[in-house]
């Protein structure tokens, strides 16, 4: 919906909060279905750090996250659908739906939204390891986050795990059982504490453990070559993985009284509804496999659930009969 069409105190079908693969999927499907749809976006989708992705179905030759984000934006702008820049501080529960309070990037102060369903697309952000010049070496791809995406490009490489405790380790195992043989686990200082069945499970796939702080780190050719190591040594690898865990993005929900598992991922049925009535949630803020496509399948669930129990009050949602147009 064009913001010069919402007028004060119009009530939306659905307000989505987060403009990555999930929001802007639910976006498309609710426009498509004829529904007052808004998205409100800060701009930090973790899908913009992706350099080239290949197991985006129909991409065989790769895509990269930002191609990913502009494209469907472009797709959203054919139908009409409108994305806000700015911030969703608070939401809170109304009769028949729920109040967004909005910071927008272009304009002074504060506005309110209302709308019968909000769509909670916010994603998660990575816990970032210590290392030296992190930020570029993630542009450049040198450091990565999902071998699930882009193991199979570094299979039979010297690859390197970045984490600690049971987290760490398995994802070091994932990778060795799947993609290579040689597997180093850096803990960056942090005890890993695990007891004799994982240290065996370490063993077993003959994973290498190396406890001390990484201090610099050599670049030659777009790839990251040397890893230099507080105790004096050095480590030579040619992929970098790092698994040390995601910070939700689920305040908001939370706030609320969503319920949630212990990383604060939101806890949803098969229609992507939380415990809130009214309150939807895709994507990496969802507990599950984090992927770009599950994440947009997440989307096309939710928004289509939206659109089937619109003109149903929220209040009602978890018996009340399906009414729609």
């Amino acid at each position: 919906m064009p913001l010069d069409r919402l007028s004060v105190g119009q009530l939306l079908d659905c307000l989505i909060v987060g403009g990555g693969p999930a929001g802007l999927t639910a976006a498309l499907y609710l426009a498509r279905f004829g529904r007052s749809c808004l998205v409100v976006d800060v701009g930090r989708s973790r899908t913009g750090w992706i350099p080239v992705s290949h197991n985006i179905p129909v991409f065989a030759d790769g895509i990269s996250g930002t191609e990913i984000l502009e494209r469907q934006r472009a797709h959203l702008a054919r139908y009409g659908g409108t994305i806000l820049p700015g911030l969703v501080t608070d939401l809170a529960r109304r009769p028949g739906g729920l109040r967004a309070t909005v910071r927008a990037e272009e304009e002074p102060g504060i506005r309110t939204i209302e709308a019968r369903r909000v769509l909670l697309a916010t994603g998660a952000e990575d816990v970032e390891p210590d290392l030296p010049d992190l930020p570029d070496a993630i542009r450049r791809g040198l450091v990565r986050y999902c071998p699930i995406c882009d193991g199979y490009e570094a299979r039979g490489k010297r690859i390197a795990v970045i984490g600690h405790g049971d987290r760490g380790l398995g994802e070091a195992v994932f990778v060795a059982r799947t993609y290579a043989q040689d597997v180093t686990l850096l803990t960056l200082g942090q005890d890993l504490h695990l007891d004799e069945a994982a240290r065996e499970r370490a063993r077993d796939h003959g994973i290498a453990v190396v406890h001390a702080p990484v201090i610099g780190l050599d670049i030659e050719h777009s790839r990251i070559t040397l890893l230099r190591t507080a105790d004096g040594a050095e480590h030579r690898f040619e992929v970098l993985y790092s698994a040390l865990g995601l910070k939700l993005r689920s305040d908001l929900a939370r706030a609320l009284g969503a319920e949630h598992d212990g990383t604060g991922a939101l806890t949803v049925d098969e229609h992507n509804r939380t415990s809130v009535p009214g309150l939807y949630a895709a994507g990496g803020v969802v507990r599950g496999l984090d992927q770009v496509v599950v994440a947009m399948a997440h989307g096309a669930v939710a928004a289509t659930d939206i659109h089937n129990r619109c003109e149903l009050p929220t209040e009602e949602e978890p018996d009340g009969p399906l009414q729609r147009r």
